[in-house]
């Protein structure tokens, strides 16, 4: 099963998915016969420790306000997976990662946009993985190592965060994109297609414009995460997703079996 990184930006990339929601849907479908479930790292659930959605049916979270109220109206209303989120759990506390269960969460923005546009039947199970708040890259990745082997039975690990992510300089919806973001996200698009794994985790001392694409790190470790889930000799692709209100870079990014170029 591949391992994917999707950037979700803003949450109107619910309702306007551009070039990137349109080459994701076709991701999703050709994932979608051998996907069984789908685990996701999400950075806006923020928790001291990790903690993995248990509940059956998880509920549509509107995580955000000012927006479009035809964005309210969405919902995602994909199963929960209770049995594989013992597991995770299970897997996590092993390779000594604490974890815990969380019967009532749902699912945030950070997992439901994404998903709208692999999975628009809302059709597969779904749990999601919280983000600690000390998880670092390091951590991330190891976190991804830890989930690894349930890409042998179909779960589809997916990082959603942002290649780049910094709101103090958001421009308007049509604006050229901002040399600050493409620098650091041809940087991240050398450092994945080199496999250069210690350069991802390092990125905040090595790659250009670094703490401008990232004042925090939440949004950029579930790259990391991704990374760290796909096996070291498996080359990742690329899916182009431009950049919106100037500064948030859409790219994606893929690892085994799947043809996801442009």
């Amino acid at each position: 099963m591949p391992v994917l990184f999707v950037s979700h930006g803003a949450p109107t990339f619910a309702l306007e998915p551009g070039e990137i929601g349109a080459r994701l849907r076709t991701l999703g479908a050709t994932l979608a016969p051998r996907t069984e479930a789908v685990v996701v790292l999400s950075p806006h659930w923020a928790t001291p420790a990790l903690a993995i959605t248990a509940a059956a049916a998880p509920a549509t979270i509107h995580d955000f306000g000012g927006f479009d109220p035809a964005l309210y109206r969405l919902r995602y209303p994909a199963p929960g997976a209770p049995a594989l989120a013992a597991e995770v759990r299970d897997r996590l506390v092993a390779a000594g990662i604490g974890a815990s269960l969380d019967p009532r969460r749902g699912f945030d923005h950070g997992a439901w946009v994404p998903l709208m546009h692999l999975f628009p039947a809302a059709d597969r199970p779904v749990l999601q993985l919280s983000m600690p708040v000390d998880l670092d890259p390091r951590g991330a990745f190891a976190l991804g190592r830890a989930l690894s082997p349930l890409r042998e039975r179909g779960v589809l690990l997916v990082g959603s965060g942002s290649l780049t992510h910094n709101l103090y300089e958001l421009r308007s919806p049509g604006a050229p994109a901002a040399e600050t973001a493409r620098a650091f996200a041809e940087w991240i698009a050398a450092a994945v297609a080199a496999g250069d794994t210690e350069a991802l985790i390092d990125y905040r001392r090595r790659a250009p414009q670094a703490e401008r694409a990232h004042p925090t790190e939440e949004h950029y470790l579930p790259l990391p995460f991704a990374a760290g889930a796909a096996n070291p000799t498996e080359v990742a692709r690329r899916i182009d997703g431009g950049v919106t209100y100037g500064v948030l870079s859409m790219d994606a990014y893929v690892w085994g079996g799947v043809d996801a170029a442009g």
